[in-house]
């Protein structure tokens, strides 16, 4: 079947789902009020939702993940425009120009504009996400156990990526996430492992603990004080769509903050907000005498909207073709893949091919619902913004509650989940990232159990780590992709006596 067909097939099935394009609708809507709420953050939004698309059926509940994702991104920027607090990091790039085009009266055709554009790169990245994903699937369908374990080996190293300012504390928080992984039944052998007699730790429940760390974690750090936006809309939105005149000239911006946050979201540990901030500069590299970068320039806003949205298709790349999250929100969105019983990687392309190109196609009408949810409600949630925190952490606290016992009925998983958000919280505290951990809950038994398989068809030699050319080359990327920012900073560190001696 050519993907032309494959891909009016998913238009059909999508269309035969209207419940699908429902919560899809939702899931934008929700994304882009979480993402316009200060202090809630994408990756919390898409944790908390999670549990709730336990019992939905497969596109249904990945649409509204999708939705929340791409809308977070883009909601960020409303309140960055109008009150200069970016409401995601993406946003921070967007804060510089946007809210001086609010200060000029500009504010809608600000917000109009990056919504816009956030549409556009958003879009184009799932075009390229929808026919790059099919060819490195097809590779990687070549893979056997030995490579499987490289890649996941190579997918762990994405810590050092990840782990903020601190490598050695993202470290210690990716092997603390190894030591949890093995918790469980035995991959080969399939006895239990370190499970104390409770029969809930057959399985890790890593879903609950992924709420804990990324949603109730911030609820308990919020508790630390009552948050309230002190800033208040004081400048008149006026229109939001921009004339053709003007949005004319920012095509070529458009085109090139896209493109390089598509190849900015396929490397992993790189997100949104450095696909933005690197949008901003090229736009500013190419920008005109009369453009007016960091004075209130649309160029400016067009370029950071475009790229951090271009970004989260890029970021799918790898999670749905080799199974390793590009960032923090597509790591807990595989683990939504996993809930509803699709293995990421080269063989869901041709398990659940079908699936796979329905979401797609979804994922481009989320954008849709995004362009026009966006223009129809930016004056509403300009009236929102002012929410304390008071209001909305005991919402956010029962919604991380009542999601993880409707997974299993269970308890128990809301005892682990408050106890991951413990742990959260003093790692947030003591710099720890969270991140690492759950990339070692998804990638370590991973790495285990192809490993082990590896091990077992070479009769107990270790020989395929170097003789098979694809496990080398990927074992040697994590090796650089782990210990290379160790070596930069060495380098620098050194250039810096250097020169304090010869000054």
């Amino acid at each position: 079947m050519s993907q032309f067909d494959l891909i009016l097939g998913g238009v059909n099935s999508l269309l035969a789902h209207p419940e699908a394009i429902l919560f899809s609708m939702i899931g934008v809507w929700l994304g882009i009020l979480v993402g316009a709420l200060p202090g809630l953050t994408v990756t919390m939004s898409v944790a908390v939702m999670l549990p709730f698309t336990y019992g939905m059926d497969p596109i249904s509940g990945l649409l509204i993940i999708s939705g929340v994702f791409f809308g977070g991104v883009y909601g960020g920027s409303i309140i960055a425009i109008l009150l200069r607090i970016p409401g995601t990091p993406a946003a921070a790039a967007t804060a510089i120009d946007g809210y001086e085009l609010t200060k000029k009266g500009q504010a809608g055709v600000a917000l109009g504009t990056a919504t816009f554009s956030s549409f556009f790169g958003g879009t184009l990245s799932i075009i390229v996400l929808m026919f790059l994903s099919p060819i490195l699937a097809e590779v990687a369908l070549k893979f056997s156990a030995a490579e499987t374990f490289a890649l996941a080996v190579f997918g762990l190293s994405i810590i050092a990526s990840i782990s903020g300012e601190s490598l050695i504390k993202g470290l210690i928080a990716g092997v603390g996430g190894l030591l949890v992984a093995t918790i469980g039944l035995d991959p080969m052998g399939g006895f239990p492992r370190f499970t104390g007699g409770f029969v809930e730790l057959m399985n890790v429940p890593f879903i609950p603990v992924m709420i804990g760390l990324f949603a109730t974690a911030e609820v308990l750090k919020s508790l630390e004080k009552d948050e309230v936006v002190s800033k208040t809309v004081q400048y008149a939105i006026g229109r939001i769509i921009p004339p053709w005149s003007t949005f004319k000239r920012l095509i070529v911006t458009l085109l090139r903050s896209s493109g390089l946050g598509v190849f900015i979201g396929m490397i992993p540990g790189a997100g949104a907000d450095i696909a933005a901030f690197v949008s901003y500069n090229e736009a500013k590299r190419f920008a005109r005498p009369e453009d007016q970068f960091g004075k209130g320039e649309l160029k400016a806003v067009s370029a950071c909207e475009a790229g951090a949205n271009g970004c989260t298709g890029g970021a799918l790349l790898p999670m749905l073709t080799l199974g390793i999250p590009g960032d923090a929100t597509t790591a807990v969105m595989l683990g939504a893949l996993t809930l509803q019983g699709m293995q990421p990687g080269p063989r869901l392309f041709t398990e659940h091919s079908d699936t796979v190109y329905m979401l797609f196609v979804g994922m481009l009408f989320c954008y849709l619902m995004l362009l026009i949810l966006g223009l129809v409600s930016v004056r509403f949630i300009a009236k929102m913004i002012n929410i304390p925190k008071s209001v909305l952490t005991p919402l956010i606290l029962a919604l991380c509650i009542v999601g993880t016992y409707a997974l299993n009925n269970s308890m128990f998983d809301v005892g682990i989940m408050l106890v991951a958000g413990v742990i959260g919280y003093f790692m947030q505290k003591g710099g720890f990232p969270a991140s690492p951990v759950v990339l070692a809950l998804i990638m370590g038994p991973m790495a285990e159990s192809n490993f082990r398989r590896a091990m077992s068809l070479s009769n107990g030699s270790f020989d395929f780590i170097y003789t098979r050319p694809i496990t080398a080359t990927l074992l040697l990327l994590a090796m650089l992709t782990l210990f290379g920012p160790m070596v930069r900073k060495a380098i620098a560190a050194r250039r810096a006596r250097k020169n304090h001696l010869l000054s």
